[in-house]
């Protein structure tokens, strides 16, 4: 079953042509790693996928639903590009930072707190991250944001999460714990990942399918 089909996607900007007759389906369970040139099509397809720009033809699913009419009720992870840039003078924990991964509406809240925290916690360590739980977002370096970012894409257990570029102002240590947290979530859970990154696509272990933007085209390699 697809997680994400594309049939014939044409996207402009004005008169520019970024992605022309794009076909692509992301099967569930799949891990996907999207390479290409600066000003390719990458960000932009991202873009689509989340419903932020239609296409001007051709169709794009999430999960069989248009994106451009929302996810309510999907469970969808994102953690967009420069994702830390406004960390800094944020005044908020990382534990409350991750109360919004768990976001619910009112009605449908129904686990206790402890539980939320717990699920806090456990996703935390995931990527060794539980001791700043009570620290400001601010005063970690930008590695430590960029894990926390991912973890609170993760603490609502997605069945699809959409990364863009989050290796940026990874250090090494934060790279490794990334990469082996993508790879088992992958392999234990099925998640389904698509991500976008000009890094070393190597490091990113568990990655089944390789694609690249290319002259307005997505490309597998």
């Amino acid at each position: 079953m697809e997680s994400v089909s594309i049939k014939n996607l044409t996207f402009r900007y004005v008169d520019v042509p970024i992605l022309e007759e794009v076909n692509l389906d992301i099967r569930q369970g799949d891990y996907a790693i999207l390479t290409g040139e600066n000003g390719s099509g990458k960000s932009t397809l991202l873009k689509l996928l989340l419903g932020e720009l239609n296409p001007q033809q051709g169709t794009i699913e999430v999960f069989g639903r248009d994106p451009s009419r929302g996810f309510l009720g999907m469970r969808i992870g994102y953690v967009p590009q420069n994702s830390i840039d406004k960390n800094q003078n944020f005044p908020a924990t990382v534990e409350e930072i991750m109360m919004t991964g768990l976001y619910q509406p009112i009605w449908r809240r129904n686990l206790p707190g402890k539980k939320y925290r717990k699920q806090i916690i456990q996703t935390l360590a995931e990527l060794e991250m539980e001791k700043f739980s009570g620290n400001r977002i601010g005063e970690l370096s930008g590695g430590q944001q960029q894990r926390v970012m991912l973890a609170r894409a993760l603490v609502g257990n997605p069945e699809l999460l959409i990364l863009d570029e989050p290796t940026a102002g990874m250090d090494t240590a934060s790279l490794k714990s990334l990469c082996e947290v993508l790879d088992r979530r992958n392999r234990e859970q099925g998640l389904t990942i698509i991500m976008v990154t000009h890094g070393n696509i190597r490091d990113f272990i568990g990655a089944g399918r390789l694609l690249k933007a290319e002259e307005g085209r997505i490309l597998e390699i």
